[in-house]
């Protein structure tokens, strides 16, 4: 992904990027029984990350426990991303986010 966001000339947003894609996927992970995908796109300087997967449950908002080790993905997509939400699919469910880069 670093390489990809490079080339695309949007380095600026990898550490981003890459937080809240390994929040997304990792939600997946915990609640999907099957395979996921992930895709990247561009349109002028925004990148939109989606992960699809089988559960078509939408990712919730919890207030995390202060000592517990996970629950505070939807958190940093509120602070991170400049737009995220969910979309039913056929088959489950897209998460997506979407970030801006330097002009």
């Amino acid at each position: 992904m670093t390489r990809q966001l490079g080339d695309w000339g949007l380095g600026d947003l990898t550490d981003t990027a890459e937080l809240l894609v390994s929040e997304v996927v990792t939600n997946s992970l915990r609640h999907a029984p099957g395979p996921l995908r992930l895709n990247l796109r561009i349109c002028d300087s925004r990148l939109r990350c989606e992960v699809e997967d089988v559960n078509d449950a939408a990712p919730t908002r919890r207030a995390a426990d202060v000592v517990a080790e996970g629950g505070r993905g939807t958190e940093l997509l509120d602070l991170l991303a400049d737009a995220w939400g969910s979309t039913a699919t056929a088959t489950g469910k897209t998460t997506w986010f979407e970030l801006t880069g330097a002009e």
